[in-house]
């Protein structure tokens, strides 16, 4: 920021941590003390939760506190960091991977930060902070599912992103896999994945300048709930020249990531095999990080029975009618 507004000779930040291998920008100082962090001739201050609820940054506050992901923060850990600021700017998305939770918080301190200020919507009014409407990765036809689902149809694409697309087109696509007894692992679907990526390897991918060239392993991602399936799928990949090093790995992993075309392998044959239940399987957030990682194309793999789950009670109702 400070050098795309040339001022870069007043920048003096200070990072709690240790100095990255590959150098660092000589405006930047990194230390392991509370106590450097919180030293006046510094104007960026950067750390994690712990640097800013102590007691040196209480004692000399910074004015503008910025909670990046505040979406995985939870609420008494940005409670605690913003005692050291005047003020404070969280920074996320709710409806992507919530945090990690591993112990009962009872009244609703669980939830993160931004969960407790949105109170149940799903997305952010003008009366409490400011909602960026505008994507510049998804095509209008990922855009709109995503869109309604998720961000009450505020969320909509630069008009750039229409002018993304394959041979085989835009969009989100369903691929009805036929198996029975899967858990964690399905060979049919990982035998699915294969053969769509190497169908579409090599056939034309226009990004959003028109630029036109051929869709390689790295222009696709492969996304599976269960590390079972994740490797399971890697494995078959890897046995093909054409479709060796193509991305793999489970939602956690790919947040914040994107590729022109994305599958989702649900793996499972029916809600009686669910490993870890339907608030795990059917999580609208995980749903959501998953398809929107993709650019123009984006697959979704399962069995009828598995979109045939019953609800037990009125969330269920909500995640799987989103599948």
């Amino acid at each position: 920021v400070f050098e795309e507004a040339g001022d870069l000779p007043s920048l003096s930040a200070v990072r709690k941590g240790d100095r990255p291998a590959d150098g660092a920008s000589p405006a930047i100082s990194y230390t392991m003390s509370n106590e450097q962090g919180s030293r006046p001739q510094y104007n960026v201050v950067a750390g994690t939760t712990w640097l800013f609820s102590s007691q040196h940054l209480r004692s000399n506050p910074v004015d503008v506190l910025l909670i990046d992901e505040a979406g995985q923060m939870g609420l008494a850990d940005a409670v605690a960091a913003a005692t050291s600021a005047t003020s404070v700017v969280l920074l996320g998305d709710p409806q992507q991977l919530a945090q990690v939770v591993q112990a009962s918080h009872p009244a609703g301190s669980g939830a993160s930060v931004l969960e407790h200020i949105l109170d149940g919507d799903a997305t952010i009014g003008s009366d409490r902070g400011v909602l960026l409407t505008e994507t510049r990765r998804m095509h209008p036809d990922v855009c709109s599912f995503i869109s309604h689902n998720f961000y009450d149809g505020r969320l909509h694409p630069h008009p750039s992103c229409a002018v993304q697309t394959t041979d085989h087109g835009a969009g989100l696509r369903c691929i009805r896999s036929v198996h029975d007894g899967r858990s964690t692992e399905s060979p049919e679907e990982a035998a699915i994945v294969a053969k769509v990526i190497k169908d579409l390897i090599g056939s034309t991918w226009t990004n959003v300048d028109g630029v036109q060239r051929p869709l390689d392993v790295l222009d696709f991602m492969v996304v599976a709930p269960y590390n079972d399936q994740v490797n399971l799928i890697d494995r078959q990949l890897k046995t093909r020249k054409r479709t060796r090093g193509v991305r793999v790995g489970t939602v956690d992993r790919f947040q914040g990531q994107e590729a022109p075309v994305v599958l989702f392998s649900m793996a499972t044959s029916d809600a009686s095999l669910m490993h870890r239940g339907a608030d795990f399987l059917f999580s609208r957030n995980r749903l959501n990080v998953a398809l929107s990682r993709a650019r123009c194309l984006a697959y979704l793999i399962c069995t009828d029975d598995l979109l045939a789950s019953r609800a037990r009670n009125v969330e269920d109702m909500k995640r799987i009618s989103t599948l």
